[in-house]
């Protein structure tokens, strides 16, 4: 059959992103023995995987400030037939990666490995959550090193003004809220992760989330790793949320007088996924100052120069969510980038958002979600959130509809819902 010779004279032709038609590959979906649900992405060309348990098992659930995250880091550092030393050499021999997260609701095991040896890897992963051992040194370890972490980071303006935000939107006492300290890794005990544990691990609530190039027997190996694990089908109670934002809006925090840098943190609560106007905010917000093209960007980095950033987003909380302006700026500008965000905000609300400007940002968000779909990890991870968050794929259709859809009409009565001035919180810390 003869080819038809490419003509390299001529370009090829120029698709819009948002004309694209976009399709989430659906997953695998099956339950091991003792009934944890399993989601699974079969793609990519390449002998690499991932498997991941994700178990309610977050700070929301703690009766002690730290003591999820503890429990959770602390599963890698010993179990009653490995050392902490003996399970990074074994995950190291095999060229794997291995780890642990703790969130707000969930904490994650998380292994990346190549195909042919998970039958190798779950062993491990099995006795890291069903036998841990919480050893008295391996904690000691873990609260110098998070203590000497917290110093330093306490000594920051952008560290201490992200966790003086989130306290202020949400209260000290709010998962979203709370914040690590120096009294609280001290009074960590071996004792309180070995409770957490037993309640919230090995009777606990899980879900299995794997992806890549999958092994043809991966549901007979989770089962045998997985399927065994001592864990319950009904998912644990959280804790009654303590929601106590600041009474004040206006903070200015003088970290470092010697600092020549201020970080300013703009932002308000905000509805869950699950409210109607969620996604067109997404919309809303990435004109306003969600990407490098944005109007917070054009205004007061590349126009104004107070800053060599500024950015806007919606805190990715399963609950509770919160709208946030995020930049750094030289001290002596700060005030003067706040009226700025102020004045945008403005315009937002008065103006009508131009065609050509919304035809930008429809197609930056319609390629961003084409990156977000390239490759077997970033497919799996998409469909976590919205597993988690209790949506389906119709969710994702959804969003993908409204980009293409949404009127500046829209968008301007959103902006007078949900960017007025006073509805935000404003905080300075130099």
């Amino acid at each position: 059959m003869q080819k038809t010779a490419l003509n390299r004279k001529k370009e090829p032709a120029i698709v819009e992103a948002v004309k694209m038609d976009l399709h989430l590959k659906p997953y695998d979906h099956f339950v091991l023995d003792n009934h944890i649900p399993v989601y699974a992405i079969e793609a990519g060309t390449q002998d690499v995987m991932q498997v991941e348990l994700v178990f309610f098992a977050g700070n929301s659930y703690e009766d002690q400030n730290l003591v999820a995250s503890a429990t959770n880091a602390m599963l890698k550092n010993g179990t009653s037939k490995k050392s902490a030393f003996e399970i990074s050499e074994y995950v190291d021999f095999y060229g794997a990666y291995l780890s642990t997260n703790c969130y707000n609701e969930t904490a994650t095991v998380t292994l990346h490995c190549l195909t042919r040896y998970l039958p190798d890897l779950l062993p491990l992963i099995n006795e890291m959550v069903s036998d841990p051992v919480f050893p008295e040194q391996e904690l000691e370890i873990y609260k110098m090193n998070m203590k000497q972490r917290l110093e330093v980071n306490l000594k920051k303006c952008d560290v201490v003004a992200e966790r003086l935000i989130d306290e202020h939107l949400y209260g000290a006492e709010h998962p979203y809220g709370k914040n690590s300290s120096i009294e609280a890794y001290n009074a960590l005990q071996v004792d309180q992760l070995k409770t957490f544990f037993e309640r919230y691990y090995r009777n606990g609530t899980c879900i299995a989330f794997c992806a890549g190039h999958l092994p043809a027997d991966i549901a007979p190996l989770l089962n045998k790793y997985i399927g065994t694990l001592p864990v319950s089908e009904q998912k644990p109670k959280e804790k009654s949320l303590i929601y106590r934002p600041s009474a004040e809006k206006k903070f200015r925090v003088m970290n470092d007088p010697s600092g020549v840098q201020g970080a300013i943190r703009i932002g308000r609560p905000f509805p869950s996924r699950h409210h109607p106007d969620y996604q067109k905010v997404q919309v809303l917000n990435t004109l306003f100052g969600g990407f490098f093209g944005s109007r917070l960007m054009s205004n007061i980095r590349e126009d104004k120069g107070y800053t060599y950033g500024i950015f806007s987003f919606i805190q990715n909380h399963i609950n509770d969510t919160a709208l946030v302006i995020s930049t750094e700026a030289g001290r002596d500008v700060c005030e003067a980038a706040i009226k700025e965000v102020y004045l945008e905000m403005k315009r937002l609300r008065d103006e009508s958002v131009p065609a050509e400007e919304l035809d930008l940002v429809r197609n930056y968000l319609m390629g961003t979600i084409l990156g977000d779909l390239d490759g077997p990890f970033h497919i799996i991870s998409r469909w976590k959130n919205i597993i988690l968050s209790g949506l389906d794929d119709k969710y994702f259709y959804r969003f993908i509809d409204i980009i293409r859809n949404v009127t500046p009409a829209e968008l301007q009565e959103l902006a007078n819902k949900y960017y007025r001035d006073d509805d935000f919180y404003e905080l300075v810390v130099i």
